[in-house]
């Protein structure tokens, strides 16, 4: 299951979509964001959902479970359901390559053509390349691929 789905699944009216690189998104706010470490041969996942509570007053828009649905899902309950969705798509990803986790990415994706800011300037999402990277599509019609940084929606 993937994290879109695990948090649909406590809140199955709603539609997510995750923003590259690492937020999940309800009507265009914050639900969720997930960071990546790299330590030594590891790959350190954290992960923070806003599940009874949401910061507000910070300049963009943020939600939570509770407030998309009346109540917050027990801790335990969401973090099991985390848990098996992650094993599924680690499984995945060792035993058929990043294609799927691309794949099912752009699925769950705000649409191409979506106007975007970054560090390297303002364009249109263009998808990802083989790698994962955002392709960020300019005004003149060239292609900036992206491998970090911060990322909105405008």
């Amino acid at each position: 299951m993937a994290l879109h789905e695990v948090v649909g699944a406590f809140a199955p009216d709603r539609r997510f979509t995750i923003k590259w690189p690492n937020d999940l998104l309800c009507d265009e706010a914050k639900l969720l964001g997930v960071l990546l470490e790299r330590v030594d041969d590891a790959v350190v996942i954290g992960i923070g959902v806003n599940l009874a509570h949401h910061p507000e007053d910070i300049g963009r828009p943020v939600t939570s479970l509770a407030t998309l649905t009346g109540s917050a899902p027990h801790p335990r309950d969401f973090l099991d359901a985390l848990a098996s969705g992650f094993a599924g798509w680690l499984g995945r990803w060792r035993g058929e390559g990043l294609q799927p986790v691309r794949t099912a990415w752009l699925a769950a994706a705000h649409p191409i053509g979506t106007a975007l800011a970054t560090g390297a300037g303002e364009g249109l999402f263009d998808g990802l390349d083989e790698t994962g990277a955002l392709r960020l599509r300019l005004a003149d019609g060239t292609c900036r691929v992206i491998h970090a940084g911060d990322v909105f929606l405008i």
